[in-house]
């Protein structure tokens, strides 16, 4: 898909400085940008590149003025880099405007569905499903039995959501992930293996949520595992069994929650953090990447490590940490010398 100079200043609101007519079809960086490619200058570091890029057009500041002739075109703007990122929104509207029923798909019987439905090849919608309107389902994805799904959704390809899951309006779930899946319950039996504790409950993903690739939502053993408003989930991320987290929260890549874990709302979790089970996360913790949490968290806390632990202790504790090494030789040294 091709866009003029002019086009794209009709949507920035701004002003072309140069050949109206030139197009661009993709977006590059401006030291990397080739003939047919849309840029912008937003950091004045970047200045000198504005001269030397084959990019076809750049997006700049009206403050803006070259101190040499420019084969680009411009668009002048009140701010670059926020014209440069409502682009970016419009064009992945644009690239993901798609709708019809591709071939061969299977939609199972009572299934309903509102306008602008998109449904991938080689999806499979089950049994009494209930799909809103302008939802895109990507090939590939499975939807199980009774699931509910709001408006406005995005299910990349192959999603899994397993049966009874309640989806909200405005959600994306990226290639890869499984919604409701069996939550991890075994008991064990006095010869030393386990039966298998039945997971009938279901998840529930509410409004405004995203959840990154490859993911894993257990359903719960009973009731819901509740994944809250406006809650942005990374990559490679287990939520176990009737784990509630609270309205929008965030949590980086490769964390586990176990089961029945509650965290708050507003909530900052980073990467690979491990949280046991039966827990309480006070609303706008900050848990900061690999740390441990075995403990509640009060409302507000900032903790890091493993266990984790207030963050200022933490810092101050690792300045020693580091000087060990050099703290226990003097302490060789100061033995040496009293003997």
């Amino acid at each position: 898909m091709k866009f003029t100079a002019t086009q794209i200043a009709s949507i920035l609101e701004g002003d072309v400085v140069g050949n109206p007519n030139a197009e661009v079809y993709k977006l590059s960086k401006i030291e990397e940008g080739s003939e047919g490619s849309l840029t912008f200058l937003a950091n004045p570091k970047y200045n000198n590149y504005i001269y030397s890029t084959n990019a076809s057009i750049a997006i700049v500041n009206k403050t803006f003025i070259p101190e040499f002739d420019l084969s680009v075109t411009l668009i002048k703007v009140e701010d670059a880099y926020k014209s440069f990122s409502k682009l970016l929104e419009y064009y992945n509207q644009v690239k993901l405007m798609k709708s019809g029923i591709e071939q061969p798909t299977v939609i199972s019987d009572e299934v309903t569905y509102g306008d602008g439905l998109y449904l991938g090849s080689f999806s499979y919608i089950g049994k009494n499903v209930k799909i809103g309107t302008n939802v895109k389902i990507y090939p590939n994805s499975f939807i199980g039995d009774n699931v509910t799904i709001g408006d406005n959704c995005i299910f990349f390809a192959g999603v899994r959501i397993y049966s009874e899951s309640e989806i909200g309006n405005n959600c994306t779930i990226h290639s890869g992930t499984i919604i409701g899946s069996d939550g991890f319950g075994f008991a064990p039996k006095p010869d030393g293996t386990y039966d298998k504790v039945p997971q009938i409950g279901n998840v529930i993903i509410e409004d405004n949520v995203e959840i990154g690739s490859c993911s894993t939502i257990d359903r719960a053993t009973l009731g819901s595992t509740i994944i809250r408003k406006g809650v942005k989930l990374d990559n490679q991320i287990q939520v176990a069994h009737n784990v509630e987290i609270g309205e929008n929260t965030v949590i980086a890549a490769q964390t586990g929650i176990a089961g029945s874990t509650k965290i708050g709302k507003n909530c900052l979790i980073g990467g690979q953090v491990g949280i046991a089970g039966h827990l309480v996360i006070g609303d706008g913790v900050r848990i900061q990447a690999q740390s441990g949490i075995g403990k509640n968290l009060k409302e507000g806390e900032t903790v890091q490590g493993s266990p984790a632990f207030n963050y200022g202790d933490f810092s101050k504790s690792y300045v020693h940490f580091k000087n060990l090494p050099k703290l226990i030789n003097d302490l060789e040294q100061i033995k040496k010398d009293i003997k």
